[in-house]
């Protein structure tokens, strides 16, 4: 009984130290989820690639675009919620994830123009998009150049120049992320030893891509939310703001204690967020 006591205390009094110990969740890149069980999936023929999608759920419809390096995946947290109320679509881009490319270079309105592909084959005339980091420079581009198509725009870690962007290089999470597309791109892509080719290939777009200035962010007026993580390792708050304070009408949403992977790192919290913007009424 005295050795449990010991024992007890001595885990009390270290308790704390490893409390302290532990990283803030802004400096964690939790395990990537599973989708659920989807009602369809397929590939759709679009610009010479084969783009796959999934669907969830029935209602309103909402698109989900996940980032550079990543795959649909990444929302498996969010799709079950959103399922509830909502046709939840998940497009992998091109050259991401399960999707094909073309020989064409990587462009973020090529991009879009797939998304627009898979729409159509879907019979989608228009839906809320909800993008991630590359994901949300796609939604931005619908929005600039195919406002028909776009009921409302969540725009998650974007960047609207090469200049919105940090050095990642020394941040440990990206560097784990990176780590993960290469084991993620191996296990999904139809070109499983491609990715080295792949990350140079879209890292020439990521240099001149997107090059909006503020009268092209003007242009947007679906209802849209510019969100970002307080703690985002690879986007300037400055540009952020920016983009808030340019696009007519929009939200500027920071969300606590995240950084640019939120949707893994607090993923009720990103999820609520959502949520309550497709629910805002305009």
């Amino acid at each position: 009984m005295i050795r449990l006591l010991t024992v007890l205390v001595a885990f009390l009094i270290a308790a704390p130290a490893m409390a302290q110990q532990a990283p803030p969740r802004w400096m964690t890149l939790p395990p990537t989820p599973s989708l659920p069980q989807a009602q369809a999936s397929g590939v759709v023929p679009v610009n010479g690639a084969s783009i796959w999608y999934a669907t969830f759920g029935s209602g309103s419809p909402v698109v989900l675009l996940h980032g550079g390096l990543a795959n649909s995946n990444y929302w498996g947290h969010q799709v079950p919620t959103l399922a509830r109320n909502h046709l939840v679509v998940v497009i992998d881009s091109r050259g991401h994830g399960r999707s094909t490319r073309s020989a064409q270079p990587y462009g973020y309105a090529l991009m879009a123009s797939d998304v627009l592909g898979v729409m159509d084959a879907l019979g989608l005339r228009k839906a809320a998009i909800v993008g991630w980091s590359d994901g949300a420079i796609i939604g931005l581009d619908l929005a600039m150049n195919h406002p028909d198509r776009v009921a409302r725009l969540f725009a998650f870690a974007a960047n609207s120049d090469p200049s919105g962007v940090k050095d990642v290089g020394k941040s440990p999470v990206f560097t784990q992320f990176i780590a993960r597309g290469e084991a993620e791109y191996r296990a999904l892509s139809p070109t499983p030893g491609g990715y080295k080719q792949f990350v140079e290939e879209i890292g020439a777009m990521w240099a001149k891509q997107p090059n909006w200035t503020k009268a092209d962010l003007a242009r947007i007026k679906v209802p849209t939310w510019i969100v970002d993580g307080d703690h985002d390792e690879a986007i300037h708050r400055a540009n952020t703001e920016l983009m808030a304070d340019t696009i007519p009408g929009a939200g500027l949403l920071l969300q606590p204690e995240v950084s640019h992977f939120s949707m893994l790192q607090a993923p009720e919290q990103f999820t609520a967020d959502v949520v309550r913007f497709l629910e805002r009424q305009w």
